[in-house]
């Protein structure tokens, strides 16, 4: 294989972990697997058909640019756009039952113009803003968005009522939640007042389907914890503590691979890597790894991070550079080239977990850390 890492996508974990969220959400409503930000670092066309495998057939992308990598690969499965489509990319959606958000009445005239246009009907979701202040209808725009859609149900499809909630998975934001799914309330019922009901109503996250059952609906959209990461260790707490449990129920699916580059030892009062960011406090063996910030290893990890290798943890030593980084190898006698190295996973008893990154850098994320990963290093599905 002509690569440094590769990441391996286990089929059995995203199994497990969609069993347990249609047990514990409820089997009437429906999963959307987003798959935005290359389905978190996971890769949009290796993932969709894995995931369908699974028994998803609904997914959501940001973007008309991701829909058209899922519509490649899918085998018939619903396909949502949330985010951005322009103008040019709507007939194109149209023409294959691409549904998407729509949050602005110039969107809303567009889709309208060019599904006469093509004699189909576009499936809209009417995205409306409930506190978020980022996309989405405003409360004095609604009454045009009824008529539009009231007086040409032969060329548009309600198809959803949506929103987006503003920080569901902290504590911090259960007031201005709360006060968002009243306003969604509020909208639905303006709606349905004027003989208007969406085929779906949806607004939950992860977060938000967790923390406040209330918003799940009809329709979930999971993200971060189909990919066995929790939204935040407050989501997290508030499950375990909610339903009397100690074990965390969701399985990693990737697991990030590389291999020793090389050994070598340095002596006391060395400087290791560029700068002068690290200097050996005594006699000391150091490994190289083929993985730096140009594949997804921030560079905020530098004389922090850690990785695995011979079942031990080895410390990031000196700056991580563009496609290397340096690891403490000392009571590793028996380290060699070619030996494995795992970044982000399981080996042997020990693990390196995407959120224990954060604890290292105090800023980074797993969302941020999962989408960082490039495209160039291969996707491999085990199991």
């Amino acid at each position: 294989m002509f690569n440094t890492s590769y990441i391996e996508i286990s089929k059995s974990a995203l199994k497990n972990n969609i069993i347990f969220l249609r047990s514990y959400l409820g089997n009437k409503i429906r999963l959307s697997s987003v798959i935005k930000g290359n389905a978190y670092g996971h890769c949009i066309s290796k993932f969709v058909p894995m995931a369908e495998e699974c028994g998803i057939d609904h997914f959501s992308v940001f973007s008309a640019c991701e829909a058209l990598e899922a519509f490649k690969v899918s085998s018939g499965s619903t396909i949502l756009i949330m985010g951005y489509i322009g103008y040019e990319e709507i007939a194109w959606a149209i023409e294959n039952d691409i549904e998407f958000f729509v949050s602005d009445l110039g969107k809303l005239n567009k889709s309208l113009e060019i599904a006469k246009k093509l004699k189909k009907k576009a499936k809209l979701h009417i995205d409306i803003e409930t506190g978020m202040n980022r996309t989405g209808f405003q409360a004095r725009e609604l009454k045009k968005v009824r008529e539009v859609l009231k007086s040409n149900g032969e060329y548009l499809i309600f198809k959803g009522l949506c929103t987006h909630y503003a920080g569901a998975e902290s504590i911090a934001n259960y007031v201005r939640v709360k006060k968002q799914i009243r306003r969604y309330k509020r909208v639905l019922r303006g709606f349905i007042k004027s003989d208007l009901t969406p085929q779906l109503r949806h607004t939950a996250s992860s977060a938000a389907a967790i923390a406040y059952p209330e918003s799940r609906m009809d329709l979930v959209r999971i993200g971060i914890m189909q990919y066995g990461f929790w939204p935040s260790m407050e989501t997290y707490i508030y499950y375990l503590s909610r339903n009397n449990v100690k074990i965390n129920p969701l399985k990693r699916v990737l697991t990030w691979k590389s291999s020793v580059m090389g050994v070598k030892r340095v002596k006391r009062g060395e400087f290791i890597g560029y700068n002068t960011s690290f200097l050996a406090p005594a006699n000391m063996k150091i490994a190289t790894i083929p993985v730096g910030y140009s594949d997804g290893y921030s560079r905020s990890l530098s004389n922090y991070g850690r990785v695995l290798i011979n079942g031990k943890r080895a410390n990031v030593i000196g700056l991580v550079s563009m496609n290397m980084m340096i690891v403490d190898v000392s009571k590793l006698p028996q380290i060699k080239k070619g030996d494995e190295v795992v970044l982000i996973g399981k080996q042997k008893n020990r693990s390196i977990t995407v959120s224990s990154f954060s604890k290292f850098t105090s800023h980074d994320i797993n969302y941020e850390l999962l989408a960082r990963l490039t495209e160039h290093i291969p996707r491999v599905i085990t199991d």
